[in-house]
């Protein structure tokens, strides 16, 4: 099974920018569609964003659309995700995944089988 580091996080004010980095080991990431989810205090884990195996396709919760830009890049076994214009709501740990089942929707967490450990993102207001 792949496993998967993320890094990147911080804190920043609100307008800034941060990049999220994933980086895959054990496994290579070509084959794999990845995906971004963001878990807040006191919620649920949420998607974020995916990117399809051959980085062609990406799909981006409402929410996000038009701040932030997931890819990847497979020669280097990693994804990213770059964050613009943050708000205060986008503050929660970041987690990277590997889908390994597909029920049909680019957001089931339930067809994500490898996780990161998470990275923290703090927007300040």
């Amino acid at each position: 099974q792949v496993q998967l580091v993320e890094s990147g996080g911080g804190l920043v004010q609100a307008g800034g920018s941060l990049r999220l980095s994933c980086a895959a080991s054990g496994r290579s990431l070509n084959t794999y569609t990845m995906a971004w989810f963001r878990q807040a205090p006191g919620k649920e884990r949420e998607f974020v964003a995916a990117v399809t195996s051959n980085g062609i396709s990406t799909y981006y919760t409402d929410s996000v659309k038009g701040r932030f830009t997931i890819s990847r890049d497979n020669a280097k076994n990693t994804m990213y995700l770059q964050m613009n214009s943050l708000k205060p709501e986008d503050t929660a740990v970041y987690y990277c995944a590997a889908r390994t089942y597909y029920s049909g929707s680019y957001s089931s967490i339930s067809d994500f089988g490898s996780w990161g450990q998470g990275t923290q993102v703090t927007v300040s207001s």
